[in-house]
């Protein structure tokens, strides 16, 4: 795996246009725009016609889900139901392939085999493989019908690649994370960056999509904006910091906490601008099934207790529990039942279960509780924030001291002892956001666009993670990508996003400014 990346490594240089030849006869093209002082944007192009993928039946395994026991079904399994699969298929009048699959360059997974996919079939057309995947499927067998040029142990036919290179020591303007002004709503990265009228936007980090899983819009992992805490971290994952308004940028594991204090008595706030009893992504103290990390999965908290922050523009959850609204210096100025909108100054406690309880118990009416909110990296060390700063949170780390360093497994997007949760978010080919510093201090935002056969495959994590090492990253982190993927010049669109109804509505962006007084 990783061929395809060896090919489409570049530095940024201050050549207004290249076109290079790559290894082993491949071809890419990149043409940069010098956006303004300090920002340009390189395009770059591959096209490797040889290297087309085809189309086929790939026969799904049945599995169970390691923390729910749940019944469900994965895209591999093991040599021995690989063999039986095959053996069946043979006897129902099917050809069928075995293709081993091995562990990627993850930090924290095992090595060698992964597991076996069994596939029937190789067809020119989507068509022609849905004709036989209905035979398949008829036949008894679970299915799915799967471009190839997505499974990364083949190079890419195409990709479409933009990367914006940002030198802080000669940008007019900040780099700053924004989530359009209200935590609670969903926004495309090009219309935020049109009222902004900023040089570059790129989506940001994961967010709530379904009302089952909470508010949509509202960021499912560490969010800081204008140095305002505005949704908790998931446990420890990866961020990008912009401090000093994107002048001193870095990726780090970063963690969060927040304590209200009423007198002597202490508890902990486990949530900012979520539903109660819902943390998407998991990764909070007490959670059910898992208190850990896990991508894409909401998890619940019977005893929760959550702050409102006045960016949070949708109306507050209701339901059992009880409920506090505090004025801009922390006064009790109203405590009952959950429900209303957050006051244009001042914030909001939730609690349920036993944190409800203690509010009942503590949060006179009149009376000054006392909120603290921390940021650590993964050291324990506190990190300081001021108002011209911002923190973007995604998963996972992809570049770590100038080596490729994944850590799928601990940051909850991949789980080795069970194949049936993340295999395709992350083995498999899929439109990316990245970002990451390089040793001059240069911020780097990339997009790959993907799920386009012939057009753009896009990257699995590890060609993700080695194409930022050859752009220089001696840091980087995945953000959000699939659908959301978006990046937008002077206000414009200028990759393909995935889903067939165009752009996404997504929950932040990472923007850079012009300074207003430049023009």
């Amino acid at each position: 795996m990783g061929t395809a990346l060896t090919l489409i490594a570049f530095a940024p240089s201050a050549a207004a246009s290249a076109r290079d030849s790559a290894a082993d006869g491949d071809r890419i093209s990149w043409t940069t725009q010098y956006v303004a002082p300090g920002v340009e944007v390189r395009t770059g192009v591959l096209d490797i016609p040889e290297a087309a993928g085809v189309w086929t039946v790939t026969v799904q395994a049945p599995a169970v889900n390691r923390l729910t026991g749940a019944p469900t079904w994965a895209l591999l399994g093991d040599r021995s139901w690989a063999d039986a699969t095959a053996e069946k298929l043979r006897a129902a009048g099917f050809e069928p392939r075995l293709e081993r699959v091995t562990w990627d360059a993850y930090a924290d997974t095992p090595r060698g085999t992964m597991g076996w996919q069994v596939r029937v079939g190789r067809y020119g057309t989507q068509g022609e493989a849905r004709s036989l995947n209905s035979a398949v499927s008829g036949a008894g067998f679970r299915t799915s019908v799967e471009w190839t040029g997505y499974d990364g142990r083949q190079p890419a036919d195409a990709q479409r690649i933009h990367v914006a290179v940002v030198d802080p020591r000669r940008l007019r303007g900040t780099v700053e994370a924004s989530d359009g002004g209200n935590t609670a709503d969903r926004e495309k990265t090009s219309t935020v960056a049109r009222r902004l009228g900023s040089l570059v936007g790129v989506n940001g980090g994961f967010f709530v999509t379904s009302d089952a899983d909470g508010v949509q819009g509202t960021t499912a992992g560490l969010s800081v904006v204008d140095g305002e805490l505005q949704s908790m971290a998931v446990g420890s994952r990866a961020a990008l910091v912009l401090q000093d308004g994107g002048r001193r940028a870095r990726v780090a594991d970063l963690s969060s906490s927040v304590t209200v204090r009423a007198g002597s008595a202490v508890h902990a706030v486990e949530g900012v601008n979520r539903v109660p009893g819902k943390v998407r992504n998991c990764g909070r103290p007490g959670a059910v099934p898992t208190e850990l990390p896990r991508q894409d999965l909401t998890c619940s908290l019977a005893d929760d207790l959550v702050e409102f922050t006045t960016e949070f523009g949708a109306p507050l959850p209701s339901g059992a529990g009880t409920q506090v609204v505090l004025d801009e210096d922390g006064v009790v100025v109203s405590r009952g039942d959950r429900g209303g909108t957050v006051p244009a100054v001042g914030a909001v406690l939730q609690g349920t279960g036993e944190a409800a309880t203690w509010l009942a118990e503590h949060a006179d009416v009149g009376r000054r509780l006392h909120l603290r909110e921390r940021v650590r990296d993964a050291s324990g060390r506190r990190i300081a924030l001021g108002p011209d700063d911002s923190v973007v949170s995604a998963a996972p780390t992809l570049v770590e001291n100038g080596r490729v360093h994944i850590d799928a497994a601990t940051e909850g997007t991949l789980d080795p002892l069970d194949l049936s949760f993340g295999f395709a978010w992350s083995n498999v080919r899929q439109p990316r956001t990245m970002a990451g510093v390089d040793r001059h201090g240069r911020l780097l935002l990339a997009t790959v666009d993907g799920r386009q056969p012939g057009v753009s495959e896009g990257f699995t994590l590890a060609e993700a993670a080695r194409f930022m090492r050859t752009l220089g990253a001696v840091q980087a982190l995945n953000l959000d990508g699939g659908g959301s993927t978006a990046m937008a010049v002077n206000g414009v669109l200028v990759n393909t996003p995935s889903d067939a109804t165009g752009e996404r509505a997504v929950g932040d962006t990472v923007q850079i400014l012009r300074d207003p007084d430049q023009g």
